[in-house]
Parts: structure tokens; C-alpha cells; sequence
């Protein structure tokens, strides 16, 4: 991984007053009105709001997968217009994006094939992701033969292969129980340390985004702008049961869930 940490550095991320509206048939929406913020390279942000506030359009305007309409999104200093190099997305419908004819291996190994990578070096880093999200145990095995935690599981070491410089996640533990929930979070959190990747990770969960989180971004109503960004000063080490009972949790539980609260009574006009 090139990615190095050091925090207080350059944004690695910028997203500028940007402002998506959809067009239909003589029509027009305006899901997000002006989103401005900065992620730090090797930063983990949580991205909260309402339902319908935009989350998703956003992580795909970031990803190069929208237009934007206005404004700008850049990573490392380079405007975004179509999905950069460097950087990795891991979505919710996690067996949507997995090819079922295709083992364990051969779907982890799928981008570093279209990335052109030797051999060799596929092999490797193939071997070295499924190892890192545990599932070095079934490389042969097909995804409808795994749980649905373990295709998660499948889904972040292809990502993880990749080497991104940047990591987004899009409601990634939204389709499974609340045990395997736990493990993947986890798991992210592991990766994120010892990679040094920069993650942009977006939930519906306040208590997932606080666990998680250097930072979190609570969005208003649509059309979209930022409500309050809200720093986490918790330890960096973080354990399930010890992190979630500490007193600072439960006050930025209370705090964020008051925002998003205001975020679904309030209307932007």
C-alpha cells in the first residue's frame, strides 16, 4: 500500500460545492443543493442523514459514477469525471456485484485482471486479501455457496486487491444480521489500521458511524447540504462492547440522532 498516514496533512479528497440535479422528461429534481467538505488522506468519515437525503447520490458522484451538476470533486488534486484510479467502492447489494459463475478467487482477481496486473502479482495480493477478511479457507468455492456475511467478506477483499488509496462504502452491513454486523465492522476498522486507506463510508446506523468514524457527516433533508460535521474523540483502539458503553458514545448517539431528527423535519426550500 503507497498510501501513507499523516494526519493534519492535504485533503486527499475534495468535494466542492456540489449540486446534482436529475432531469426527467421535462422535470427536474435537485437532490443535492451544495455539499462542500474535505476528507485527509488515511481519514475514516461517516456520512449520516435522513433517508432520501442523498447519501447514495453522493458516494456516486464521488466514485465518477454521476455527473455532477455544479461544482467539483477532486482526489489528490485531480477533478473526478469518471471513476479514478485509486480508489475502490464496495456497495450494499453485495451479491448484485459478485459474479456467481466465478469463484471466490477468480471474483477478487477480477480487477487486478482488468487493471493488467502480472500473474504473479494477482496471486499474491489475491492470496493476501482473502487472508486478511479471513476467508482464506475457501478461494474455490463459488458466492452462492457463502453466507451473505461472507460474501460481504468476498466483496471487501476485492476491494482491499485493488491497493485503493481511497475506500468507499455504501451501507455495506445493511443486508445482514446484527452478529455478522459486528464482525464486519470490525474487520473495516482492522483494514483501515493497517492499510492506511482513507474510507468514506456511509450508513443509515448512528451508532455504526460513531464506532467507526473519525468524523461524521450528518446531511440534511434533500436537497442535500451538510447539517453538521461532528468530530469523534474517541479512542483509536475500539472494542464492541467496551467502545459502545462509554459515556462520550452515548452523549454523540444523543447528539447526531437530535441532527438527523431536525434533518427529517425540516424541508429545504
Amino acid at each position: 500500500m503507497n498510501t501513507t498516514r499523516s494526519e493534519g496533512d492535504a485533503s486527499l479528497l475534495e468535494v466542492q460545492h456540489v449540486r446534482k440535479v436529475y432531469s426527467s422528461g421535462g422535470t427536474e429534481f435537485e437532490a443535492i443543493r451544495d455539499l462542500d467538505f474535505r476528507v485527509s488522506d488515511g481519514e475514516f468519515l461517516c456520512i449520516v442523514g435522513p433517508s432520501g437525503a442523498g447519501k447514495t447520490t453522493l458516494l456516486r458522484c464521488i466514485g465518477g459514477l454521476l455527473d455532477v451538476t455544479s461544482g467539483s470533486v477532486s482526489l489528490a488534486g485531480a477533478r473526478v469525471t469518471s471513476p479514478p484510479e485509486g480508489m475502490a467502492i464496495v456497495f450494499q447489494e453485495y451479491g448484485r456485484s459478485l459474479f456467481p459463475w466465478l469463484t471466490v478467487r477468480q471474483n477478487v482477481e477480477l480487477p487486478l485482471r482488468e487493471k493488467k496486473v502480472p500473474a504473479t502479482r494477482r496471486a499474491e495480493l489475491v492470496s493476501d486479501a482473502l487472508e486478511a477478511v479471513g476467508l482464506a479457507h475457501v478461494p474455490d468455492s463459488y458466492p452462492w455457496q457463502l453466507s451473505g456475511g461472507m460474501q460481504q467478506r468476498v466483496a471487501i477483499a476485492r476491494a482491499v486487491a485493488y491497493q485503493p488509496r481511497i475506500l468507499l462504502m455504501d451501507e455495506p452491513f445493511a443486508a445482514v444480521d446484527a452478529q455478522t454486523r459486528a464482525e464486519l465492522e470490525d474487520l473495516v476498522f482492522s483494514l483501515w489500521k493497517s492499510l492506511q486507506v482513507t474510507v468514506v463510508f456511509v450508513t443509515h446506523d448512528i451508532d455504526e458511524a460513531i464506532y467507526l468514524g473519525q468524523r461524521v457527516l450528518v446531511l440534511s433533508n434533500s436537497p442535500t447540504s451538510v447539517l453538521e460535521d461532528v468530530p469523534i474523540p474517541l479512542p483509536k483502539a475500539r472494542d464492541q462492547l467496551r467502545t459502545r458503553s462509554l459515556p462520550e458514545f452515548n452523549e454523540l448517539r444523543q447528539k447526531i440522532h437530535r441532527l438527523v431528527q431536525t434533518a427529517k423535519r425540516t424541508m429545504i426550500t
